[in-house]
């Protein structure tokens, strides 16, 4: 009898150690899961503060000729464009106030996106849009790759300077340089090529 009741006593007492060693266990491995794995509000707050857009250029045939990217950055958009097809030189690179790019003309794109109703060009007292964007400039085999930084828009929905506002907005590529004064853009030229900015 004795011989049992130390058994029981033992027994009694590994079951308590084990039981309390997987509850400390189970702890751990959850605090090291919520460190490695963020909370869905924590996943969602990190995805808003770099919330991208995938644009599509095509130029007055309907052709894609490449992409551009759109990000959301603590001081503005931040814009990389590559694309190719384009006539060598230096192009006018506006955000257009329509989400719209009907070829061959792009006019559906309407005017700069402007909801500060200032006056064109970086060189302008009383501008820039806030669609004005420095000029790019395509290599003598077409080709453009850079990145620009629209620093008076935001992707956040809701906003009077959202790109992406109802109906959305436009990228467009003109035909010459923006001289950033003339008004009412530039005097960049035609549009050759067009992007909408929508999610």
């Amino acid at each position: 009898m004795k011989k049992l009741h130390w058994f029981v006593i033992v027994a009694s007492f590994v079951v308590i150690y084990l039981i309390a060693y997987g509850a400390t266990s189970a702890d751990n491995d959850a605090t090291s899961n919520e460190e490695e794995n963020p909370s869905i509000e924590t996943t969602s707050m990190l995805k808003e503060s770099g919330k991208s857009v995938l644009v599509t250029m095509v130029n007055t045939k309907g052709e894609t000729i490449g992409e551009a990217r759109l990000e959301q950055k603590p001081d503005g958009v931040s814009i990389n464009i590559d694309a190719s097809k384009l006539p060598q030189g230096t192009h006018g690179f506006h955000i257009h106030e329509n989400g719209s790019c009907e070829a061959p003309s792009f006019e559906s794109a309407g005017a700069h996106f402007n909801p500060t109703n200032a006056k064109h060009g970086f060189d302008h007292p009383q501008g820039p849009h806030a669609g004005d964007l420095p000029n790019i400039n395509a290599t003598n085999y077409g080709f453009v790759s850079t990145t620009v930084l629209a620093n008076m828009v935001t992707l956040e929905k809701g906003k009077k300077n959202s790109l992406l506002k109802e109906g959305g907005t436009a990228l467009v590529i003109h035909s010459k340089a923006d001289d950033y004064k003339s008004q009412p853009a530039g005097d960049a030229g035609e549009r050759i090529a067009c992007g909408v900015i929508a999610e």
